[in-house]
């Protein structure tokens, strides 16, 4: 039997919530549906996304979030939590969706840590540490909040140089199911340390971090973008190419049809390209001389690589920050061989009919493929590549996205990553942990949220249903 998650809010349970007594008892705001402010506060960055809780709780403080989540026990309510809106799941915004985007501390700490609020985004995170020659495992896009990225493991584009976000990981603030502030460390509450460093949501509300940065003050890359009729040479050289590329190189394509708006270079509209993104924290030169070996393969339609502060490491990617409706699933690659490559673009490449505004493979290997020191809740280390397919709703992308993936079968890992794929019922949550992983998780929701209070917790238990 598969378990799922209740998309709508008890009726029942709202009706009777006395939310004017929680309003008084917080320091930040409390929004119901009739509250103009409510729609712009729950909203998520995916617009094709609805979150409808019955009420909408901006904390200010720890405490807020404290007293949310004691005020949900005494009324039999669920509690959600959301900060930038990325990654949101209807399922998961609960009766009470906590919005931390106020939880806004950060200080950086020259001697190479910082200490970030649970609303900040990397942005600030990397502008804040630039001026020590420091910078954070960021992920591709630094629109994204800190907190939520890290705690679902954090994949970034130095993870082959330095591992995941989670890895650099030194402490949480958190504020459990059973309504208590905790503080969490390798040696403190060492359940909680392993499952927040993966485990999303499941276990806490996490209101501020502490991590390690690393230093680099700079990086030589960008990406380099050719025609699609070009792709299918330029992807199987680069195969080869990514199979030897040291661990101070992290690459990935990716396959662009992107439409005629403001910030798309006049090059790639209206037509299918191909960028390969790389990212050299080695000696420049010798970065340039490798990607030179890619630029060399065909006419560049638009080459913007260079030697870079690392305050540009969104130049990547490139990905968009401002909020759009889109369709995003992705899977995990044991490998990607010829055979693979030649597949995806029988699906998604030149002539294809392909509906995606993008479909992206990442290499991945060093260290991100390595233990980390303090056990965590990430059970994806032992893949190869990982592939992204980004849509526009309505167009069919999430039904061609399938026939990609299953197109990719014999080599799919069975995995996601938590970040790109938001566990909400069963199969998403089989999908983001192993078996044991997913158990140790329920024994730590039910240790800390007995109650079951916390929404994101509900995946967590659902490790009962699972079988090895």
């Amino acid at each position: 039997m598969t378990t799922t998650f209740d998309d709508t809010v008890d009726a029942g349970t709202a009706a009777r919530t006395p939310f004017e007594e929680l309003r008084q008892r917080l320091t930040g705001t409390l929004h119901t549906p009739d509250d103009p402010e409510y729609a712009v506060r729950a909203s998520a960055w995916n617009l094709a996304v609805e979150m409808a809780p019955a009420a909408v709780v901006a904390v200010r403080t720890a405490e807020d979030v404290a007293t949310t989540i004691r005020f949900a026990r005494e009324h039999g309510c669920t509690v959600g939590v959301q900060a930038t809106g990325h990654g949101a799941k209807s399922s998961l915004a609960g009766h009470l969706l906590v919005v931390t985007s106020g939880l806004d501390e950060l200080v950086v700490h020259p001697e190479g840590w910082a200490r970030v609020g649970a609303g900040v985004k990397w942005l600030r995170v990397i502008e804040a540490a630039a001026p020590y020659g420091l910078a954070p495992l960021n992920g591709s896009s630094s629109d994204v909040g800190v907190v939520g990225f890290t705690t679902g493991g954090g994949v970034g584009p130095m993870s082959r140089m330095h591992g995941i976000a989670a890895d650099k990981v030194r402490a949480f603030d958190v504020v459990t199911g059973d309504g208590v502030a905790r503080r969490v460390t390798p040696t403190e509450h060492p359940d909680l340390f392993l499952a927040l460093r993966g485990g999303k949501g499941a276990t806490a509300i996490v209101t501020a971090v502490e991590l390690d940065l690393v230093e680099q003050a700079t990086f030589y890359g960008g990406a380099i973008y050719f025609d699609g009729a070009d792709a299918e040479g330029v992807i199987q050289r680069w195969r080869d190419w990514s199979a030897r590329l040291p661990e101070v190189g992290s690459t990935s394509f990716a396959l662009f049809q992107l439409p005629d708006l403001p910030g798309v270079p006049p090059p790639l509209v209206g037509r299918m390209t191909l960028a390969v993104r790389f990212l050299w924290v080695g000696d420049p030169a010798e970065g340039r001389a490798l990607l030179d070996e890619i630029r060399g393969l065909a006419p560049v339609v638009l080459d913007d690589a260079g030697l870079r502060p690392y305050t540009e490491v969104d130049a990547v990617h490139a990905d968009p920050v401002d909020p759009m409706p889109c369709t995003d699933p992705a899977m995990l690659l044991t490998d990607f061989p010829a055979e693979a490559a030649e597949l995806l673009l029988a699906v998604a490449g030149p002539g294809s009919g392909s509906p995606q505004v993008l479909v992206e493979v990442r290499a991945l290997g060093g260290a991100y493929a390595r233990p980390p020191a303090h056990p965590d809740a990430f059970s994806h280390r032992a893949a190869g590549y990982s592939v992204l397919a980004v849509g526009i709703p309505g167009t069919g992308s999430s039904e061609h996205a399938q026939c990609l993936f299953s197109a990719l079968s014999d080599w799919d890992t069975g995995g996601i990553w938590p970040n790109f794929g938001p566990p909400h019922d069963e199969t998403t949550a089989r999908r983001a942990y192993a078996p044991a992983t997913l158990r140790r998780l329920a024994e730590v929701a039910r240790t800390y949220d007995p109650d079951g209070v916390l929404q994101c917790g509900e995946y967590a238990r659902l490790a009962d249903a699972v079988t090895t």
